[in-house]
C-alpha cells in the first residue's frame, strides 16, 4: 500500500490521473476538454469517432479545433471518403476557409486506407479526416503510427457498431444526439469515464448569430430534412 507521501510525488502517474499529451489542440468544447488528456485533441495520434450515421455531427465536433489549427498550420485539411459534400460557406463563416479543404472522393476500402496513409505522410498536409467504415485493427495501427511519425491532427470516423471491437486508437469517442451532442469517451489515456457529455450541437458562432437574430426580431427559416442531408455540415437554419 502506498504511503501518503508517495501520492504527492509530481512525476508519478497515478491510475486516477489523466495522461499528459505532448501536444494538443483545444476541442472548442470546454466540457470535453476537461475530460481529454492534456485538455484537447491529441496531435500526432489517431482520434477515433464512432457514429450511428456518418453524415451527422462530424463538423460540429471537430470544426472548432480545425478553425484554430489552420491559423498556425499551413497546408490543406484532407477529407478522405467524406459521405457528403462539405457546405463551404458555413465552414468559412466559422473560421475554416474553403480553400484549405481537399476532398478525396473514393469508395473502395483499400483505396480510402491508402489515401489516408499517404495524406498523413505528406509534409504539406495540416490535418486528415477519414471515413473508414471497413478499416481493420491492423490498418488502424498503421495509421496511428503514421500520424505519430508525422505529427498530424487525425480523425477517423467509423460506425457505432464497432464499439465492442478492439482498437489501437488511444482515444475513442461515441457521438449521438440531435439538439445536443451526446458524447461518450469510450477510451482515453487515463481512468474510464462513465458519464455522457452533453455538448451544444450548434457551434459558438452560430449560437451567437441565432441569439442576435432573436434579439433583433429577424425571422429564421428552419431548414427542411432534405436541406439538412445535402451537406456534411448540418444546417439547422437558413438565413434570408
Amino acid at each position: 500500500m502506498q504511503s501518503p507521501a508517495a501520492l504527492d510525488i509530481p512525476h508519478v502517474w497515478r491510475v486516477t490521473d489523466l495522461a499528459q499529451e505532448a501536444s494538443v489542440v483545444a476541442s472548442g468544447h470546454a466540457l470535453l476538454d476537461a475530460q481529454l488528456p492534456g485538455g484537447g485533441w491529441p496531435v500526432g495520434s489517431l482520434v477515433e469517432v464512432l457514429q450511428h450515421r456518418p453524415e451527422l455531427h462530424a463538423w460540429q465536433l471537430v470544426l472548432p479545433a480545425l478553425s484554430q489549427w489552420v491559423k498556425t498550420k499551413p497546408g490543406p485539411i484532407v477529407l478522405v471518403g467524406a459521405p457528403l459534400l462539405p457546405y463551404t460557406p458555413s465552414l468559412s463563416a466559422q473560421g475554416l476557409p474553403a480553400d484549405r479543404l481537399l476532398w478525396i472522393r473514393v469508395d473502395a476500402a483499400a483505396a480510402r486506407l491508402w489515401a489516408a496513409e499517404q495524406a498523413l505522410r505528406c509534409p504539406d498536409v495540416a490535418s486528415v479526416l477519414a471515413w473508414l467504415p471497413q478499416c481493420k485493427s491492423s490498418d488502424l495501427r498503421r495509421l496511428q503510427l503514421a500520424a505519430r511519425q508525422h505529427g498530424k491532427l487525425f480523425f477517423v470516423f467509423r460506425p457505432a457498431q464497432v464499439k465492442t471491437q478492439a482498437s489501437p486508437s488511444p482515444l475513442r469517442v461515441l457521438v449521438d444526439g440531435v439538439d445536443q451532442l451526446q458524447l461518450q469517451v469510450l477510451k482515453r489515456k487515463g481512468p474510464p469515464l462513465d458519464i455522457i457529455l452533453s455538448l451544444p450541437a450548434q457551434p459558438p458562432r452560430l449560437q451567437a448569430l441565432l441569439a442576435s437574430r432573436r434579439r433583433s426580431g429577424v425571422p429564421m427559416q428552419v431548414a427542411t430534412d432534405e436541406e439538412r442531408r445535402s451537406h456534411v455540415l448540418d444546417r439547422l437554419v437558413t438565413t434570408p
